[in-house]
């Protein structure tokens, strides 16, 4: 019985080692064919979709660039361009202004001629005693030529527009026209026309001197003021649909007026 079971056990020993060294064999070819493939294949795929995601990153980055290069060269060439119209501008501006004043001077000097020779025959007349030479109304002449120089400056602004609250050079209301006038001659009068009516020595109206101050209101309460000129016309500021006019004093009759001059 020993005998059997020793070789029994000897037969079942050589068994179990035959098994386990098939088994064992049967396994090796499992892990050397799939597993390995396997692996190889997934790190490949992950590497080329690494690669794919780093290029259109890069890409990405690229356009981003170019786009922003070409927004900041737009910007710098609307900016030389808007100089470039602001300097154009400015010197069509300076020209025009250049020319205007030169107008202004040359219509300035003519009438201020114009002005002296009216001022030249009153004088003559006055004393020859002849009045049928003598224009309608005596234009006083100042040893300073203040008033020549107040119709002078008021008369080359003639066309100009009305802009309430206007004071110069090309656009005036009615009290800012009168006080730009008289600042010529070193007169500095009050910016209103309420002001303005209290300003000087108070005058009739049937005794008019040329360069008188009109207004039209009460004294102190004034709405609008102009210049009397001579020759029953006055020059003013009127509104916003005449601008700077010469007037027919008959035609809108002041209800006072002071002398300044």
């Amino acid at each position: 019985m020993a005998l059997r079971a020793g070789v029994a056990g000897g037969v079942l020993s050589t068994i179990a080692v035959a098994g386990s060294a098939n088994a064992a064999t049967a396994a090796e070819p499992v892990t050397e064919t799939i597993e390995m493939p396997t692996l190889t294949a997934t790190l490949t795929s992950k590497a080329a979709l690494s690669a794919e995601a780093t290029q259109q990153a890069a890409d990405a980055y690229q356009y981003r660039a170019e786009q922003q290069s070409a927004a900041e060269k737009a910007v710098k060439d609307a900016k030389k361009a808007h100089k470039a119209a602001e300097k154009k501008a400015e010197a069509a501006a300076k020209k025009k202004a250049e020319e205007r004043a030169a107008a202004e001077r040359a219509a300035r000097s003519a009438e201020r001629t114009d002005l002296s020779g009216v001022q030249t025959a009153a004088a003559t007349s006055s004393s020859t005693g002849s009045s049928a030479s003598a224009p309608s109304q005596d234009v006083p002449a100042p040893a300073s030529g203040s008033v020549a120089s107040v119709i002078s400056f008021l008369q080359a602004q003639v066309g100009d527009a009305y802009v309430m609250g206007g004071t110069g050079p090309n656009s005036w209301d009615c009290s800012g026209l009168v006080q730009a006038a008289f600042k010529q001659v070193g007169v500095d009068l009050p910016r209103t026309s309420q002001e303005q009516s209290t300003a000087g020595t108070q005058v009739g109206t049937s005794n008019l001197q040329v360069g008188d101050i009109l207004y039209w209101g009460g004294q102190g309460s004034a709405y609008h003021t102009g210049v009397y000129i001579g020759d029953g016309k006055y020059l003013d500021a009127a509104n916003p649909s005449k601008g700077v006019v010469i007037q027919d004093l008959s035609g809108y009759p002041a209800d006072g007026a002071v002398r300044v001059l």
